[in-house]
């Protein structure tokens, strides 16, 4: 042992000995289990047995001696250089390794040679935490089973109940004949919803018990029938045979046994208090009008059930223009509350959140009543408030006036005629006011359809009908078009602005934020619908021209800009604002890219394998649902269904495409027109099948990499293909095993796949600036992993601006999660990963 490691000497040679103790143990016990089974035997008295257990302990004999070997075999004794890595694995920076480090460069630099014996006298420091080490003895890994808790809890029994004579005493006395002594045993069992233990009436010292409603008693008698009688007063009804008579205790009163230990109580019935309910904020609403209501209940036990009623206060209409009408019968709406579905159902707090947005009470006064209900069917008081229903909000003029008529129209059929000619004063010269004609169309169909139910006299249905066409018409008058939506973005700007002008406050800044958040989501989408559509590939677009820039950079920059307004640094907010402004204004987006920007050859590849891998591992999960649905019908059958819908939808696309390909496929129709529903075998088939066209539309990739993608690949297909004849035949374990190998291939593909496209990209871009491979080779290899240039004779240097413009923190943040990823990697050497674990341990 070193000298700088003498202090420490016993500390590791505690480590050492822990280390024996745990070797020993992990190669011995089943040897330990085996002898403590026997032990087990002998102390229970099976040696009067005769020759047959002889037998069986020579056969025990004899496999503990095979497990004896065994041990001897994997048995090996621990160094001193294994206890010194087992403490210096528990001290931070690995001193003990860094103190019996060599200096490898600057031996020859005074100042190199300073701070490399600074760095051990720090290290040596830390030697002094050095403490020993507990052995580790868990053995979860190499008896899943827990075998060795047989042996042990055998051997307790017996150590128990262990006589000299070599019997065992009888945990149980024998049964007898019948007692002449009557004897008597009774249980309270409150209802399960108030989670209360049950009661054992023999245990219960007072004279009175206080039970909840409900609370089953049930009493067995023993012995002599007729010395042992029951008198209640709990209950109106008793059920039961005599000897063991059951009754529900529903009011207070007296239970009594009569005769021989005869006992007594009152029993006294917990109220059970009736559920309460508040709201606790005022209703709100997001821009499409989306309700949401906060809430609190409670109940001493818990609340079952809720409701929210909401109806027209007509007494605070403002009766003017259609509203002056007198209204038809108008529909209460009624929607449960929302429940805590894992936490305590007792005391929570929990917000309605609801849509109704198209309703015809939005934007009215109406009476929100919330009530709610126990278990036992108690109600609540209910709880009143009168709101605005909230709707949502138009700005453009059209599509306000529209939505105007369309709740005139729903307030009373009798403004129909007065509401036809309004639209018609609308649509009189509709170029002036709407510029698609296709929407100028729509808005003649609609007056058109009214006239001409009118004429009939109106019905509900039809008036329902042509709300409904009106409400369509109002949303792609409001978001419907790429002009609109442009302005709409443009008027979010501007009130944003403004709110930077005049210093508005936080709530203000959150409600314009969510509304410009809306309308740049909204003017995204439809830029990309009406961009002219590209066909999709692996080819790069060698546009130069195109501004390209990704949902979440446009994001971030928003949220930078709230987060500067809320600081108050409003000049700043209104810079980032105006970038904000010129990207939206230059940015280019077509059908398909999203604004992700130029492709690189393969990511489209690299994406559509991503999506294999996600689709196959829903179908694993299916898989193993129904292997579960064998060994136990019935359990988690709702969550299956569900599961296997869900994978129905996701597999719907892919199927068609499958079929556009093969001209034919497995998904028949039902007679209704319907398709089928496809079996696990088929969702297998079109998995492995889009797989081979995948494959067949990769890249031409070179390299070490390309080659090992295309062969994980290619593992992965054939593991599809035996996992569809394992389903086929019925062979659930099987196929769970191959779906296995065909997600861990797909992994290894999708890892090799993104390795070899960016060592190919990264080619192809050295050669695009004139470079050949050669040079970049070298000049690589002139750097190390930091950027910094290696100087003469192999020393390294960190002259220059080793970054250059990149940012410090986010290089060394960048660094740091590469250290982490490599570190997780178990698959690198040991060294490596000590290494990587101990510059960890540093920063």
């Amino acid at each position: 042992m070193p000298s700088v490691l003498k202090p420490i000497r016993l500390s590791v040679a505690l480590t050492w000995a822990g280390l024996l103790l745990e070797r020993v143990w992990r190669a011995f016990w089943p040897v330990g289990t085996i002898a403590l089974v026997f032990a087990a035997a002998w102390l229970m008295g099976w040696a009067t047995f005769g020759v047959r257990v002889a037998n069986v302990a020579g056969l025990c004999l004899f496999i503990g001696l095979l497990f004896f070997w065994r041990g001897l075999r994997v048995f090996s004794v621990p160094s001193q250089q294994d206890a010194l890595d087992r403490i210096d694995a528990t001290l931070v920076g690995r001193p003990i390794t860094a103190l019996t480090d060599e200096q490898a460069l600057g031996g020859d630099d005074a100042a190199s040679r300073a701070l490399w014996q600074a760095h051990l006298s720090r290290m040596q420091a830390r030697l002094s935490e050095a403490q020993p080490v507990a052995p580790r003895v868990r053995l979860a890994s190499a008896d899943p089973w827990g075998l060795r808790f047989v042996g042990v809890g055998l051997f307790a029994v017996a150590a128990l109940f262990f006589r000299p004579e070599g019997a065992v005493v009888a945990p149980v006395a024998p049964p007898q004949t019948a007692s002449a002594t009557a004897t008597w045993e009774g249980w309270i069992t409150p209802p399960r919803h108030t989670g209360r233990p049950v009661l054992y009436l023999a245990d219960q010292t007072g004279e009175w018990i206080n039970v909840p409603t409900g609370s089953e008693i049930a009493i067995r008698f023993y012995g002599n029938d007729g010395q042992l009688t029951l008198d209640q007063t709990v209950a109106a009804q008793v059920t039961g045979r005599a000897d063991n008579p059951r009754f529900v205790a529903m009011q207070e009163g007296r239970v009594e046994i009569s005769g021989p230990d005869g006992r007594g109580w009152d029993i006294r019935i917990m109220p059970d208090a009736l559920p309460y309910v508040e709201l606790t904020g005022p209703i709100s609403a997001d821009g499409d009008g989306q309700m949401q209501q906060p809430f609190r209940a409670e109940d001493d036990f818990a609340v079952a059930r809720g409701t929210a009623v909401i109806e027209l206060n007509l007494a605070a209409v403002e009766r003017r223009y259609g509203l002056a009408t007198e209204p038809d019968p108008q529909p209460v709406i009624e929607v449960d509350l929302p429940l805590p579905i894992s936490r305590d159902r007792s005391a929570f707090e929990e917000v309605l959140i609801d849509d109704f947005s198209d309703h015809p009470l939005a934007n009215l006064p109406v009476t929100l009543r919330m009530q709610v209900q126990d278990v036992v069917g108690q109600q609540s008081e209910p709880r009143f408030d009168e709101v605005i229903l909230p709707g949502k909000r138009f700005f453009e003029p059209v599509a306000k006036a529209l939505i105007e008529q369309r709740r005139d129209l729903l307030w009373a059929r009798a403004n129909g005629p007065d509401v036809a000619l309004r639209l018609r004063t609308v649509a009189y010269e509709p170029d002036d006011i709407i510029t698609n004609g296709e929407n100028a169309a729509m808005l003649s169909f609609i007056i058109a359809e009214l006239e001409a139910a009118l004429d009939d006299d109106l019905t509900a249905a039809e008036r329902d009908q042509i709300a409904a066409m009106l409400w369509d018409l109002a949303l792609t008058l409001e978001e419907g078009s790429l002009d609109d939506a442009r302005e709409r973005l443009q008027r979010a700007q501007e009130r944003l602005a403004e709110a930077m002008r005049n210093g508005a406050s936080d709530a203000e800044i959150q409600r314009l934020m969510d509304e410009l958040r809306a309308a740049t989501e909204n003017y995204l989408d439809l830029l990309a619908q009406e961009a002219e559509p590209q066909e999709r590939t692996d080819q790069p677009d060698n546009d130069q021209d195109t501004t390209s820039v990704t949902d979440e950079e446009i994001q971030a920059l928003m949220d930078r800009i709230q987060e500067l307004m809320e600081e108050g640094r409003m000049a700043e907010a209104a810079e980032l604002m105006q970038q904000l402004n010129e990207l939206l204004e230059n940015l280019q987006m077509s059908e398909g890219e999203g604004g992700e920007g130029r492709r690189n050859p393969g990511e489209q590849s690299l994406d559509d394998i991503g999506e294999t891998l996600r689709e196959q591992q829903d179908l694993a999960d299916d898989a193993f649902r129904e292997l579960q649905e064998q060994f136990n019908p019935g359990q988690d059958l709702g969550q299956q269904q569900q599961g296997q819908q869900g994978q129905q939808g996701q597999m719907d696309g892919q199927q068609g495409q499958q079929q556009g390909m093969t001209g034919d496929g497995d998904g028949s129709e039902n007679p209704d027109g319907q398709p089928g529903e496809q079996s696990l075998a088929e969702r297998q088939q079109a998995l492995r099948e889009m797989l081979e066209e995948q494959q067949r539309a990769l890249p031409g990739l070179t390299g070490e990499q390309a080659e090992s993608a295309r062969e994980a690949l290619e593992q992965a297909e054939r593991a599809m293909e035996q996992a569809e004849e394992a389903l086929r035949e019925g062979n659930l374990r099987s196929a769970i095993d191959r779906q296995a190998q065909a997600l861990n291939a797909l992994r290894e593909g999708l890892r090799d796949l993104g390795a070899a496209l960016a060592d190919n990209n990264t080619a192809d871009d050295l050669a695009g600036e004139g470079e050949n491979q050669g040079e970049a080779a070298d000049r690589s290899a002139q750097r190390d992993p930091l950027g910094r240039e290696l100087g003469n004779a192999g020393r390294g240097g960190s002259e220059g601006d080793v970054l250059g413009d990149q940012d410090l923190a986010q290089r060394a943040e960048e660094l740091l999660g590469e250290i982490q990823r490599r570190s997780s990697e178990l698959d690198r050497p040991d060294q490596e990963l000590e290494y990587l674990r101990r510059l960890l341990d540093l920063f």
